[in-house]
């Protein structure tokens, strides 16, 4: 029996992994408690992800509704498989920066405390598993602001002489950044991640992420950019700008390019790795630019207004260098941009929000 513990297991990320690694022939333990009902409301529950996994994958899913700041919880499940568990990913956590700064306990807790225990499980039961964090870019701060920037008509753009023009490396610094509480959270368990893979030998590495996408987002306002304008759009729901004229620049991965990379580190493994991992200069977008390309692909307008107050800790321009992965990995290349995104999550999609809209029109 192969096992890959994911927590996180029926978020974006968990639960796209869940279908890749299950369908490989993988025996796959979710570790999901659906925290993201309590953090964003009801509508973004994931619970149909799970109702979703179990059904296609039967048995070789088994769904676990713990918490991972419950130390014993998390410790219970990786005795009880052991060292069949050949790959760990984490991609619980609370994601919000507005979120974490009404409740940064709770944020640090989830985040970072949360990553020490289920590291900690991982070395006690299953030294020899692969362990994958997704991590993200915020763990840079908003160092990215201060990069020399040009307004153009639809976006923010670096200079083209600069050295990175072609996307942000890992020798940025994180230090002397605001990073916002949920960005100095997810730092604490990017550092412990490569500290339990340079000092206890773990096969580890943390994925930063810039925009992490796909069509099983349950996009809220607080958190899911790219389907979230397109849910908006689909569902006459009003949306907001938040600062920088709506010109703000992120790159955009789908969740399937994300998981084929953590696929590639799970067959060839390193240790204390980090990654820069995101569409990069091939998969890119202003909000101004998504929101143009939403009511596009949805033939639809979308009412938004304006609030010139940016978020904290928000970049304005932010494109990733995949150049490190792309050298250790040289198999792997991004296939989805952000039009091919935005299209999948309006055709998945269609049925359920369409529904939405018409439930509140009546």
């Amino acid at each position: 029996m192969s096992v890959a513990a994911i927590t996180g297991s029926t978020g974006l990320i968990g639960s796209e992994s869940a279908t890749y690694f299950g369908e490989l022939g993988m025996e796959v333990v979710g570790i999901d408690n659906d925290m993201r009902k309590l953090f964003f409301g009801p509508e973004a529950s994931t619970a149909w992800n799970q109702a979703r996994l179990e059904k296609l994958l039967g048995e070789r899913y088994r769904h676990h509704p713990v918490d991972v700041r419950d130390r014993q919880g998390v410790d219970e499940i990786f005795r009880r498989y052991g060292s069949a568990i050949e790959l760990v990913i984490h991609t619980a956590a609370q994601p919000s920066h507005d979120w974490a700064a009404k409740e940064p306990v709770t944020d640090f807790d989830i985040n970072a405390v949360g990553t020490l225990n289920v590291l900690e499980a991982t070395r006690i039961h299953a030294p020899d598993a692969v362990f994958i964090f997704t991590s993200t870019n915020k763990v840079y701060g908003d160092l990215a602001n201060s990069l020399p920037l040009r307004e153009l008509e639809t976006r923010w753009e670096i200079d083209p002489e600069h050295t990175y023009a072609n996307g942000i490396r890992e020798d940025m610094s994180i230090d002397h950044s605001l990073h916002s509480l949920f960005g100095a959270s997810k730092v604490a368990a990017d550092v412990l991640v490569q500290e339990y893979g340079r000092y206890f030998g773990l096969r580890t590495a943390c994925f930063r992420g810039g925009t992490l996408t796909g069509p099983r987002h349950s996009a809220a306002e607080l958190h899911g950019f790219l389907a979230y304008v397109m849910r908006c759009a689909m569902t006459a729901t009003p949306y907001t700008v938040f600062g920088y004229k709506g010109k703000q620049v992120r790159d955009a991965i789908h969740s399937l390019d994300l998981i084929r990379a953590f696929h590639e580190f799970f067959l060839a493994p390193r240790v204390a790795e980090i990654y820069n991992i995101g569409g990069g200069r091939f998969s890119n977008a202003s909000v101004l630019e998504a929101i143009s390309l939403s009511e596009e692909i949805a033939s639809e307008s979308l009412e938004w207004t304006y609030r010139d107050q940016n978020r904290v800790g928000d970049h304005i321009w932010w494109i990733g260098d995949n150049g490190r992965f792309e050298s250790h990995y040289p198999g792997w290349k991004l296939e989805y941009d952000v039009r091919r995104i935005l299209e999948e999550i309006h055709e998945t999609n269609a049925d359920r929000w369409t529904r939405d809209r018409v439930s509140a029109e009546r």
